[in-house]
């Protein structure tokens, strides 16, 4: 595959992936060695995952380059998609072929492919199609589950809106101060390679407390040379699902592997500060990507480039693929190897990236945080404002037209923001049923592990 079709393959999704590619990591080949592709690798309620689930899983996750440890996410996938295929059993939930086939759609769409294409995609890293419709299948059977066991649970007032925007306003966001070490991935190389050696190296940190010393030895980020040491990051500056890896350390402690396009990484936290300003709701981010030739400098480029719009001029008689510009996106959009580089640039810097055959620019255009407005208390509400209640959860909770909603055969003009921050409560506390639910149907599994 190429470093192109690698980086439309490389989205996140928050909820359930991680992954590896090709050569089967040590892990699977010894399960393999013990009973073969379709011995028992996880028996969940009498119900047998075999071992060739588990690489086709691997295989899977890999591909779609979300952090964290393949093979741990693979055995937890595994495992809650047969739990929650027996509860929509007993639930007598059963999918249609049309459903499955929009979920593929939608899944495929992601990465800005349709099936055939995306099917072909991974079909090259190893990922037999089924693989790829039993993922989706058991993730429409689950929502289905969480639908018809809480999908008229959930309501959100007015109230519940106002304090969430108030008290966003005042969190603070949060600085990181780490250490990383990047190991790349080869062209042509099987980065369950690469993932194996990257755990058993922070095997070796936790035991000697050198992540310094390895990442000055391993690590081919520019920041080896000085131990890997980052200058302070803002949180809200990188992507979800690393953030998402890194919240949860203490101080000193080393991060899972994370798996991005071309690389694997670990990160070290060393210092963790408030700051004075809000956290935002969501940040976004303009950057353009400059491809160079062979024989191009990038100092050269550099030095005459204060800003994305100096790129334009320099583009102008190349080729359109040489110059490209992603105006903004949500963070969470941004491929994560892309979202971490931008998180150390300030607006108008720029990085050179080694890629898949090619050398390229990577320079910030723009960094906006959508912030929530904090509100004082219930205003007066308005005839026609967006005081009124939006969404069919809330509609209880939502002010009467003698309270000053818009009266009768009058439109509600709706908050964006406000209903933004309505679906994110809303999804919130489905995801917190969802995941006491799914614990619940755990503690009360038989799981084995042969």
């Amino acid at each position: 595959m190429t470093g192109r079709k690698r980086f439309k393959l490389a989205f996140a999704l928050r909820a359930s992936v991680a992954f590896c590619l090709g050569v089967m990591p040590a892990g699977l080949a010894l399960a393999q060695s013990e009973g073969g592709l379709f011995a028992p690798r996880i028996v969940i309620n009498g119900q047998i995952v075999t071992n060739y689930e588990f690489e086709q899983r691997v295989k899977f996750l890999s591909a779609l380059r979300v952090p964290g440890d393949p093979e741990k996410e693979a055995t937890e996938g595994l495992t809650t998609d047969r739990l929650g295929a027996q509860e929509a059993k007993r639930l007598e939930i059963k999918l249609t072929d049309s459903q499955i086939e929009d979920g593929m759609r939608e899944f495929a769409g992601r990465a800005n492919l349709d099936v055939p294409a995306f099917v072909k995609a991974i079909g090259e890293e190893g990922v037999e199609a089924e693989t790829f419709r039993d993922f989706v299948s058991a993730g429409l059977l689950w929502r289905e589950v969480v639908r018809k066991k809480f999908g008229n649970a959930v309501r959100i007032s007015e109230v519940q809106v106002d304090r969430a925007m108030a008290e966003a306003a005042r969190k603070p966001d949060v600085r990181l101060l780490l250490s990383e070490l990047v190991v790349p991935v080869p062209q042509g190389a099987d980065p369950s390679d690469v993932l194996a050696e990257v755990r058993d190296l922070k095997e070796n940190i936790a035991a000697e407390g050198g992540f310094a010393s390895a990442a000055r030895k391993y690590s081919a980020a520019p920041t080896a040379e000085r131990g890997g040491r980052l200058d302070w990051l803002t949180l809200s500056n990188l992507p979800p699902a690393i953030t998402d890896e890194l919240i949860g350390l203490s101080q000193g402690e080393v991060s899972d592997p994370i798996v991005v396009p071309q690389a694997v990484v670990l990160f070290q936290l060393n210092g963790l500060s408030d700051l004075e300003t809000p956290q935002p709701t969501e940040v976004k981010v303009s950057y353009a990507q400059f491809s160079l030739a062979p024989e191009e400098e990038a100092a050269t480029v550099l030095s005459q480039a204060d800003g994305c719009g100096d790129l334009y001029p320099m583009a102008r008689d190349l080729p359109a693929e040489r110059l490209k510009v992603t105006d903004e996106t949500p963070m969470a959009s941004v491929p994560q190897d892309i979202g971490l580089a931008l998180a150390k640039l300030d607006p108008g810097e720029a990085v050179l990236r080694e890629r898949d055959g090619y050398r390229e620019i990577l320079m910030l255009c723009l960094r906006n945080g959508v912030m929530a407005e904090p509100e004082a208390g219930p205003a007066e509400p308005q005839a026609g404002d967006d005081a009124a209640a939006g969404g069919t959860q809330a509609e209880a909770d939502a002010p009467k037209p003698e309270e000053g909603a818009a009266g009768e055969g009058e439109q509600v003009k709706r908050d964006p923001l406000r209903e933004t921050v309505r679906g994110q409560l809303g999804n919130r506390q489905i995801a917190a049923l969802a995941d006491a639910y799914m614990e619940e149907l755990r503690s009360e599994a038989i799981i084995e592990t042969p």
